[in-house]
């Protein structure tokens, strides 16, 4: 299958090396310079346009878009409607909100363009050991792309879950159980870490991984990230959040759903980026007042 990979970064260029192994042609496109290079030197058909990437590929044509959800997928969607015929494919396969899904699969099957939403997971390990992909769309549209579904996902990893929406919605749902499982895991080991006993926490974590209920891969990458730095010292403590965990909760929100786990989750991200916590200032204040419980002093 010859098909195009818009985004040539750590998921786009890693993805466009597993299909080339597995004998399939990518033209990609990149906007940056360095992914470009990087996905040139590893064997990939670079174009310098989106233009140029969709007069390389042969009608009908699959366009594969790896690249950042909000304006840059925005953009990039409005173009490469511009410039496909009917018949031809666009694959979102970034972390969309499914609702831009809908919305833009409609926009383009007005120009009789497909639109399949395709939740990917996988990180960087998924170059060697394939990606979970989760389809919206068509039918028609995912059995097109079957053979580099085949190739990018291990046995068993990929299913068109649903219509248009479904793929990023079932991925977004993914990313909140996410949120919840890292929670997890980052609570009990700093209690560990605070214990009166002197506990080896890459030996924890190594037990766990052999028969217990809490096994799991990312139990095995934080025994491995503890080899490597057995105190966590040149991590700093500062939490990003991309989205899908907001749109999980605010989707439980709509469906009156408790998610009480999720939420927590995501809150315990935003504190990670206070230096100085005000609600913890109100609340030891408020502690001295009404019990005259002693508070510590701001020392900046």
């Amino acid at each position: 299958m010859r098909l195009g990979m818009v985004g040539l970064g750590r998921m786009g260029g890693n993805m466009s090396i597993r299909l080339g192994r597995h004998g399939h042609d990518v033209v990609g496109h990149a906007r940056g310079e360095k992914s470009r290079r990087a996905a040139a030197a590893s064997g990939t058909e670079v174009t310098d346009s989106l233009g140029a990437l969709v007069s390389a590929l042969q009608p009908p044509r699959a366009v594969w878009l790896m690249i950042p959800a909000g304006d840059p997928t925005e953009q990039t969607v409005a173009a490469l409607g511009d410039l496909l015929e009917p018949g031809d494919l666009v694959v979102d396969g970034g972390n969309s909100n499914f609702t831009d899904s809908v919305r833009r699969a409609a926009l383009l099957a007005e120009r009789g363009v497909a639109f399949v939403d395709a939740g990917v997971s996988g990180g960087i390990w998924g170059l060697e050991e394939g990606y979970c992909l989760m389809l919206g769309g068509p039918a028609e549209a995912v059995d097109r792309l079957r053979p580099a579904l085949d190739a990018l996902a291990p046995e068993g990893g990929w299913a068109h879950v649903g219509p248009s929406g479904a793929g990023h919605f079932v991925k977004m749902v993914h990313n909140g159980i996410e949120y919840g499982l890292l929670q997890a895991y980052g609570e009990g080991f700093e209690i560990l870490r605070s214990s009166v006993y002197d506990l080896d926490l890459r030996q924890v974590a190594d037990v766990w991984r052999n028969g217990s209920v809490v096994r799991s891969w990312l139990l095995d990458l934080l025994a491995r990230a503890l080899e490597k730095d057995p105190g966590l010292e040149t991590v700093a403590g500062y939490v990003e959040d991309s989205g899908e965990g907001r749109w999980t909760v605010l989707t439980a929100m709509d469906q009156d759903v408790p998610a009480p786990i999720t939420a927590l989750s995501l809150f315990a991200r935003f504190a990670s980026r206070q230096d100085e916590s005000f609600s913890a200032k109100v609340i030891a204040a408020l502690r001295r007042e009404f019990g005259g419980h002693a508070v510590r002093p701001d020392t900046e």
